[in-house]
């Protein structure tokens, strides 16, 4: 959403002109929604997921249209599906190898969310490519109705018949995830996470980002308030967590690079999409 042991920068930033925005913590405020709205608009810049351990992984991001964001597996109520929707995916290129592992992995969050992914040939609502070097992303939520059918409403920029289950797994689940209108754990109201500013902008700062200081704020440092979320109880072991450097933190340990559904995905999923 490496095989050296330390948490790859994201790719250069991507140039949709997309307008969601995300959120952590911004000191010990919270975000005034129309500023961030405008950073994003301003910036041109969407979210980015990043894995531990695995070269390939370029830019993931998380792609919206309203300049809102929800943290943690929370949605707000205009991005959510129908309870019971039968959501159509189709696939653009892919080997069928491919293709039938993130079948297999989407469909785990069916078990927990009144949902259903039915693929189809052609035209689906979500329309799913692999263009190689692209990143993994996805429009967020019912912001994939909004695009052009000719288009992608995701991408897996490095799945090949190569890549392992636990790559498939991990990526498949959190970019369906943002799908459903799911946004970073991270940035959940209660994380309450000791970001290293100045380290962060640092960090990022060099290649392959090269973010500004604003950049690295709407992708990655600012937080939402509650009253816009629907969400439980922060939960490092999030599907849709980052995995994030300690000493970006301020601890000594990254955390967890999340290959599979939490109890509380499983939960949350539950919440926003009830049988």
């Amino acid at each position: 959403m490496i095989k050296k042991q330390s948490i790859w920068k994201w790719s250069a930033a991507v140039t949709l002109s997309a307008m969601v925005t995300i959120s952590c913590q911004k000191e010990a405020s919270q975000v005034d929604l129309d500023a961030i709205s405008e950073e994003i608009s301003n910036v041109n810049a969407v979210n980015y997921d990043q894995y531990v351990g695995d070269p390939r992984a370029e830019a993931c991001r998380i792609v919206g249209l309203d300049g809102e964001t929800e943290p943690r597996g929370a949605a707000l109520t205009a991005k959510l599906w129908r309870r019971g929707q039968v959501i159509t995916v189709s696939f653009i290129g892919g080997t069928n190898f491919v293709r039938q592992k993130v079948i297999a992995y989407a469909k785990q969050w069916e078990q927990h969310a009144n949902i259903t992914f039915n693929f189809v040939a052609n035209n689906g609502m979500l329309r799913v490519s692999f263009r190689q070097g692209q990143g993994s992303y996805s429009y967020l939520g019912t912001d994939a109705l909004r695009i052009p059918t000719n288009q992608e409403t995701m991408n897996f920029g490095w799945f090949n018949n190569n890549t392992s289950d636990t790559e498939f797994s991990r990526t498949t689940i959190h970019e369906f995830g943002h799908a459903l209108g799911m946004i970073h754990e991270q940035q959940h109201p209660e994380a309450q996470l000791n970001w290293d500013r100045e380290f962060v902008y640092d960090y990022y700062a060099g290649a392959p980002n090269y973010w500004s200081r604003q950049q690295v704020d709407v992708n990655l440092l600012n937080r939402y308030s509650a009253s816009q979320t629907t969400y439980n109880t922060y939960d490092q072991l999030s599907i849709m967590h980052y995995p994030i450097l300690g000493r970006m933190i301020n601890q000594t340990q990254n955390t967890p690079n999340n290959s599979v559904l939490s109890n509380g995905d499983r939960q949350i999923a539950g919440i926003l999409y009830p049988f």
